[in-house]
């Protein structure tokens, strides 16, 4: 997630750039030659967007050619289908007693955060399951203590507090790309949530999140639309989730 430290008012974006033509490409050899090139090089330009992150902290492809966006919603898509396993709950639309814990655990901050954003505590708690797989996934510092980075918040160039540099496993289409990435580190859970509560409000991108109350859809929707996340099942997986967990508090 990703980047441009927040102005008061929504920033102008640049026009994308054209894409220039591709050439034909020749029968034999010759074809699979140009084709390799391409995808290396698109390949290489999302793995480097992916490790170097950008000045607010969430996921934007802005950034990325044509192409490269392409890739990286492709990459999400397949990233998020794999790493949503487990964080719906049970069958019966119950959770169960590790991720009772957590929300248990997180509930004091995520209704700080809620309170600030103007929304359910669920949804907060929802984002922070869904990015974190309910806390099994937590990212960690070099000697093994934990970020309390339950948001997959990178550490952009104006991130002034500490960063953990962290390996992350990508798919670039259909294909694992190992790299590293700089993510903001954290005393505390405290600490998270209120990063996370400023960065929401602070950024005009998000604007549309705030004062979602109990509306989960509004609020994936707002998030998605902002660019917190490139996969396009972002939205849906984070309101279905959300709507389970406020199933389970009702």
């Amino acid at each position: 997630m990703r980047h441009a430290e927040f102005g008061s008012a929504i920033p102008s974006l640049p026009p994308t750039a054209a894409t220039q033509a591709t050439a034909p490409l020749s029968n034999g050899g010759n074809a699979s030659a140009k084709f390799g090139g391409i995808f290396n090089e698109v390949q290489g330009e999302v793995a480097t967007f992916i490790r170097q992150g950008s000045d607010d902290g969430f996921a934007s492809s802005a950034s990325l050619s044509a192409e490269g966006r392409i890739w990286a919603a492709r990459s999400q898509q397949a990233a998020g289908a794999a790493g949503v396993v487990g964080v719906d709950g049970n069958s019966d639309g119950t959770a169960s007693p590790d991720q009772q814990a957590f929300l248990d655990s997180i509930a004091p901050w995520a209704r700080e955060a809620a309170d600030r954003l103007g929304v359910a505590p669920e949804l907060v708690s929802a984002h922070a399951a869904l990015e974190s797989g309910w806390g099994q996934r937590p990212l960690r510092n070099s000697d093994g203590s934990s970020t309390y980075n339950l948001f997959g918040i990178k550490a952009g160039a104006t991130w002034n507090g500490d960063v953990a540099e962290s390996r992350t496993t990508e798919y670039v289409g259909g294909a694992a790309v190992k790299t590293s990435a700089r993510f903001r580190a954290y005393p505390d859970q405290a600490s998270a949530f209120r990063d996370y509560a400023r960065m929401l409000t602070d950024n005009p991108r998000f604007r549309g999140a705030l004062g979602a109350g109990s509306d989960a859809q509004a609020f994936a929707g707002a998030l998605a639309k902002g660019g917190y996340a490139t996969d396009p099942s972002y939205a849906a997986k984070l309101a279905r989730l959300a709507g389970k967990l406020q199933g389970i508090s009702g």
